[in-house]
């Protein structure tokens, strides 16, 4: 009993934000996928291709649901999006009624099945930038299709990215309780993202792929890259890139991940916050054990950044989310930090200073973002701890040593 009171004592004051959360997005009008009579002016667009494994909705203004489907479906969607004078840059502007307020609201303009693999090509080729990259984004845990779909839009247009946007929706219900439900969903999602990138990175249109994956959908895309590993005996050379916003991924799984992809990886950046009460849940429903997106990584960065992992400490970022788990797209330093990466710049002039506010030396994320440097200060660990690191990180040997296989 003392036990069990100790715990309560330590989780209620988080399980009254997720309360909290949840009754905020409860309150919400949901049907906002319903595409305005006229297009507006003024306001800037984001056009994605939307692939889903969600289970369709007889609910025009809401188009999927939370259920499972039994095929991938395809949609292009246009998001318009207010002018930066009646806006914030990191925040997503949610219609207070229907029709929307485009002046000062998110809403869709558009929206369009896509029935064949020409009309992909098609789309593709409209949207493709000079350098034919390509950004998929995973969403997390507790996102109805419409908030995937608004909050990549945000990231798009405040990023500044001009790559051809993607967006991997999976059938999460957008319920902050249905944490094992969307844990399952996400599992149920694995081959269905996976065929998604090597479609990517096999077709000869596309030059460069960049996989942004946050929360829960960074074990998705974590699963999904170990699965294209094994049936491509290597991960495709043109996914460069992979971004870990908050990952909610036990920490020993992660080990396991990423030795299954085998040596030939792309190169990863893990954004972490040990200030993020969504992964401190996460960890005590998963049996105590940390979540990679929790955890302060930063005195193993330089051990890192040789197996190609970079880290980026956000745990001095402010933050509206109370929780602290949506810093990656709601901070505007952060998502403008993205967007350097994502267009192959360096950081410079004042950003650079807020750069080493947040720990990171330099970054020069070439393409649709390729090597970053890693966070710093990084605490010196010693020789024969750095070892023993990438030899966990790195593939077995096989060989029997002491009565043991290395796992």
């Amino acid at each position: 009993m003392t036990a069990l009171l100790t715990f309560l004592g330590r989780t209620a004051p988080l399980l009254l934000v997720l309360c909290l959360a949840a009754s905020g997005c409860a309150s919400r009008v949901q049907n906002v996928l319903q595409p305005l009579a006229a297009a507006p002016t003024d306001t800037s667009r984001v056009t994605m291709l939307v692939a889903t494994t969600r289970k369709r909705s007889e609910d025009p203004g809401k188009l999927y649901s939370g259920g499972r489907g039994t095929a991938i479906s395809l949609k292009s969607v246009t998001v318009s999006i207010p002018s930066d004078r009646n806006r914030k840059i990191g925040e997503v502007q949610w219609p207070s009624r229907m029709p929307p307020n485009p002046e000062k609201e998110f809403a869709a303009t558009k929206v369009a099945a896509i029935q064949s693999e020409g009309q992909v090509l098609d789309w593709y080729h409209r949207n493709q930038n000079s350098k034919r990259q390509v950004i998929i984004f995973v969403h997390g845990f507790n996102n109805t299709y419409a908030d995937a779909v608004f909050r990549f839009a945000q990231i798009v247009h405040d990023s500044g990215t001009d790559a051809t946007p993607i967006l991997f929706t999976w059938p999460s219900r957008g319920r902050v309780f249905d944490y094992l439900y969307d844990k399952e969903s996400a599992n149920y999602s694995r081959r269905a993202l996976e065929d998604l990138i090597l479609q990517a990175a096999k077709s000869p249109d596309v030059a460069d792929v960049t996989i942004l994956a946050h929360s829960m959908g960074g074990w998705l895309a974590a699963e999904a890259l170990r699965g294209v590993a094994m049936r491509e005996k290597s991960i495709p050379a043109k996914v460069k890139n992979v971004i870990l916003a908050s990952p909610d991924i036990d920490i020993d799984v992660f080990r396991r991940q990423f030795i299954e992809m085998g040596p030939k990886r792309p190169h990863f950046a893990i954004l972490t916050s040990t200030h993020d009460k969504a992964l401190e849940v996460s960890g005590w429903l998963s049996g105590g054990v940390d979540r990679v997106g929790g955890s302060d990584l930063r005195p193993y960065a330089s051990v890192l950044e040789e197996l190609g992992v970079s880290v980026i400490d956000t745990s001095a970022i402010k933050t509206k989310d109370p929780l602290g788990h949506n810093t990656f797209a709601d901070s505007p330093e952060i998502v403008r930090l993205l967007g350097r990466r994502l267009a192959g710049q360096t950081l410079a002039g004042r950003e650079a200073t807020f750069a080493d506010r947040v720990g990171v030396a330099a970054v020069n994320f070439a393409g649709s973002a390729a090597r970053a440097a890693v966070a710093a200060p990084v605490a010196v660990i010693s020789g024969e701890a750095r070892d023993l690191l990438k030899r966990e990180l790195s593939p077995s040997t096989g060989q029997i040593v002491d009565g043991q296989i290395s796992y």
